[in-house]
């Protein structure tokens, strides 16, 4: 019983840790945390008046 329950353990810390890799946003460019994209504003070449 001891040998299951220890095996059973590091199952689910294997499974946690992958899971906790694999769901990263830092690496992740489908969703997520993300950089912000920057837009250009266009200038007007002439001032106003």
């Amino acid at each position: 019983m001891a040998e299951f329950l220890l095996f059973a353990g590091v199952l689910v810390l294997f499974g946690l840790a992958f899971w906790l890799t694999t769901d990263s946003d830092d690496d992740n460019p489908g969703g997520g945390l993300m950089q912000p994209s920057l837009v250009p504003i266009p200038l007007r070449s002439h001032p106003r008046g």
